[in-house]
């Protein structure tokens, strides 16, 4: 078997991989789960998740990427190199072409650091490209022409904001508020207002299902459960989707702000375009409900979430790994 072109979001929260002639091929959260002295890899991806807040001391569970970069270079080897295995993506007669994406804001230091990964893992040509770019793409935007395009990826580690024109990148923004601040945000409202402490999961699940951009009439509920800190015993409240706008509104803004800095950078023509074309929203982050509504009343353009938020990175370097002068130029 010869080694197979593989495309990677490396995302804070998740990994997805994409194999060329297969597709989307793995999906399963950023996560290592470590012994805590001898540092010996336990479980990687889905199975380490579920170790998440549930581990004994002898046991860690550890996001390796921090903010869409490398926070801890070891461990980020070790789980590239078994998720490539488990797709089968190497072979002993062949090693893969990878194109990995990362946040606009990255230093070539951190850029050189993600290359690094991935020849450790076996590469035989590694590509870079950013986010924002790969998700216009697997959003289905033609990028390629002389028009604006408007594209707000909010992922787990960071939002993205690009205006996009003849293939590249023309003016951008990346902000280190996205679905892990949004998390940080629930859990921190709950234990201020409620005593309560939860985990991160807890939070990701309250954020998931009655998450919300905007405030509602008709609010929907949900019981959580965590330690009040008060007493030290495990206790319950109810909770609305008002109080968790509540939560996330401040962070929701600064995503906005960021959006409404790239726009006022943007040349008129192209700013032209993106008032006829509108706003792209890819990302999990775009899978928040009312969050279209919000940026629209906020922006005044058009505001629209792509098809497939969750995987818009990933279908894009699939794209451009069928067609590598998007990637080549």
């Amino acid at each position: 078997m010869f080694g197979k072109d593989i495309g990677i979001d490396l995302g804070t929260a998740n990994i997805l991989i994409y194999v060329k002639g297969e597709g989307i091929v793995l999906d399963e959260p950023s996560v290592v789960a470590v012994e805590a002295n001898s540092k010996k890899v336990l479980a990687v991806g889905e199975e380490a998740y579920k170790m998440l807040g549930r581990t004994p001391g002898k046991v860690e569970s550890i996001k390796p990427l921090k903010d869409g970069v490398i926070a801890n270079f070891e461990l980020t080897v070790a789980m590239l190199d078994y998720f490539i295995k488990k797709v089968q993506a190497k072979s002993s007669l062949s090693k893969p072409t990878i194109l990995i994406c990362c946040p606009t804001n990255i230093t070539e230091v951190e850029k050189e650091a993600i290359k690094e990964v991935a020849e450790v893992t076996g590469a035989k040509k590694v590509y870079i490209e950013e986010e924002p770019k790969v998700a216009a793409v697997g959003a289905g935007l033609d990028i390629s022409k002389p028009n604006g395009n408007m594209v707000i990826d909010i992922g787990g580690g960071t939002t993205d904001i690009a205006v996009l024109s003849l293939g590249e990148i023309v003016t951008s923004k990346s902000l280190k508020v996205a679905g892990n601040i949004f998390d940080q945000k629930i859990i921190d409202y709950i234990k201020e207002k409620y005593k309560l402490l939860i985990g991160e999961r807890t939070a990701e699940d309250i954020k998931i299902e009655i998450g919300t951009a905007i405030k509602e009439d008709k609010k929907n509920k949900k019981v959580i459960k965590g330690r009040n800190l008060e007493t030290g015993l495990p206790s319950s409240k109810t909770i609305s989707s008002n109080e968790i706008y509540e939560a996330l509104e401040s962070s929701l803004y600064e995503i906005i702000d960021g959006a409404k800095n790239v726009l006022e950078t943007t040349l008129p023509e192209l700013s032209a375009d993106i008032v006829e074309n509108g706003v792209v929203l890819t990302g999990g982050g775009a899978l928040l409900d009312g969050i279209e509504k919000l940026f629209y009343d906020e922006l005044k353009i058009p505001v629209k979430v792509a098809e497939s938020p969750l995987t818009c990175v990933v279908d894009g370097t699939g794209i451009m790994l069928n067609n590598l002068k998007l990637i080549e130029k």
